[in-house]
């Protein structure tokens, strides 16, 4: 046999410990110790160096256990004490609530139950279960704050299928990378006559005329991002039926979905008095330009004749850009148009010269009116390119240059270039004029002359007192 002391573990024998060391032993594996006698005084106390209510213990020395324990601990201590005592078999821990001063806060100790070698001394190892008491509350914490979420997000999916089904026009969700169907309302699936899960995961192209689906998604994108409220044409597959789409895109959770709502065209009166949709028509495929800006000359809205008027791609690069930019005379120009049009409300001609970024400067003549949208002043510019034969009839019309072609042959070319340096600086004097409603500071900067200048030019022909917008 191995003697003892060279096996320690052997049969179930444990190992000599030496007294000096048997305390830290103790405390290394347990908070608190407390060696208590059989009525619960408490004879000794070790001590976790770690343990961070010290203080609470180490004054304990000869007092009674139950006293330190709230009331419902010292029940439960005394009915598991004495079934220690009295040897019912293995007593299971034990937890209990100590008292802090002033009974206020309460610390939570896990005993448990060991006889020693001394006659009538228990010993109680505890276990401090405030780390875990934190980590239970944490778990309680987490489990109620998602069932919040969770009843929150019941409510919301109530509200959003409310929503969805009490609307009139059909109503579809898009995840645009797979460009599946996750969402439909029931006025949708009425108007494909179709059940609702039936439409629920297939492709929007499934639904469209093959010769219209194949580039559907690319055009409500762009028409999305457009920020317009013009629709987009369909037809339905197999069916004559002719829808309107009006998309939206958002993004949720990190994917990208295409809102659109669908509904049947809206059909004329006999008399074909649709104010609405012929406005739309006229501002879609009207041969003249329109321009919405806000008061300031910021581009809100244009149509496809002015695009191709400055050779630009897409309305998206004009919007947020000043108007002014565009205009020959930049922000003279506007300014003589907006103060004109906020006068009288309209301004029914104003010529001038317009180009883009890479097209040539093009005369033409834009009439003014401005309206409140809202709140907010909007001008609405129509622009019509000045053709040829109007700049002839302008020039038959012109009766100062007609009277100096009749000074050929009777006067000097000096006397002849004199006259007609008058006659023209006379008109644009006269234009200018009228153009500004007689505002005589807009004319100079329109002219580039000092006002001055401008008070000496009018004298010179005769202007200064008579009103040339007649």
């Amino acid at each position: 046999m191995t003697p003892r002391g060279t096996k320690f573990w052997n049969s179930g024998d444990i190992p000599l410990i030496a007294p000096d060391i048997l305390g830290n032993i103790l405390t290394a594996v347990a908070d608190v110790g407390l060696v208590i006698a059989e009525d619960g005084t408490i004879l000794s106390v070790l001590l976790n160096p770690a343990f961070g209510d010290r203080g609470r213990f180490e004054s304990l020395d000869g007092s009674n256990i139950s006293e330190t324990l709230n009331t419902e601990s010292r029940e439960k201590f005394g009915r598991r004490l004495q079934a220690f005592l009295t040897g019912e078999g293995d007593v299971r821990a034990i937890e209990v609530n100590h008292l802090r001063g002033g009974g206020r806060d309460e610390l939570p100790i896990r005993y448990s139950f060991h006889r020693i070698g001394t006659a009538g001394a228990i010993l109680l190892l505890g276990r401090d279960l405030r780390p875990v008491a934190e980590m239970q509350q944490q778990l309680v914490s987490a489990q109620m704050a998602l069932e919040r979420d969770y009843e929150a997000h019941r409510d919301y999916e109530m509200r959003f299928r409310v929503l969805l089904d009490s609307a009139t026009d059909g109503v579809l969700m898009i995840t645009m990378q797979s460009g599946i169907i996750t969402e439909a309302n029931a006025a949708l699936a009425d108007l494909l006559d179709k059940p609702r899960e039936a439409i629920l995961g297939q492709t929007l192209v499934s639904l469209i005329d093959g010769r219209q689906g194949a580039n559907l998604i690319d055009r409500l994108t762009s028409q999305a991002l457009s920020g317009t409220s013009m629709p987009i044409e369909a037809i339905l597959r197999g069916r004559s039926d002719t829808v309107m789409l009006r998309p939206t895109i958002f993004r949720a959770a990190g994917e990208r979905i295409l809102l659109c709502r669908v509904a049947a065209p809206t059909q004329p009166s006999a008399s074909g008095d649709n104010l609405d949709v012929n406005l739309r028509g006229l501002y879609a495929q009207g041969p003249d330009s329109i321009v919405f800006t806000a008061a300031d000359g910021t581009i809100l809205s244009t149509n496809d004749s002015f695009l191709n008027l400055i050779g630009t791609a897409h309305d998206m690069s004009l919007r947020g850009q000043p108007l002014p930019d565009l205009l020959q005379r930049g922000s003279v120009d506007f300014k003589v148009m907006a103060e004109n049009a906020a006068q009288s409300g309209r301004l029914r001609t104003y010529a001038t010269r317009i180009a883009g970024d890479y097209g040539s400067p093009r005369e033409v003549e834009i009439a003014v009116t401005r309206f409140l949208a809202g709140a907010s002043p909007v001008f609405a510019f129509v622009i019509r390119e000045a053709g040829r034969a109007d700049a002839a009839r302008d020039e038959q019309n012109d009766d100062g240059l007609s009277s100096v072609k009749e000074l050929v042959g009777s006067s000097t070319l000096r006397d002849i270039v004199s006259e007609t340096t008058n006659v023209v600086e006379k008109m644009c004097i006269e234009t200018a004029i009228a153009l500004t409603m007689n505002n005589r500071v807009a004319a100079a900067e329109m002219l580039g002359l000092s006002r001055q200048s401008l008070y000496v030019k009018l004298r010179k022909f005769g202007l200064i007192d008579r009103d040339v917008s007649d």
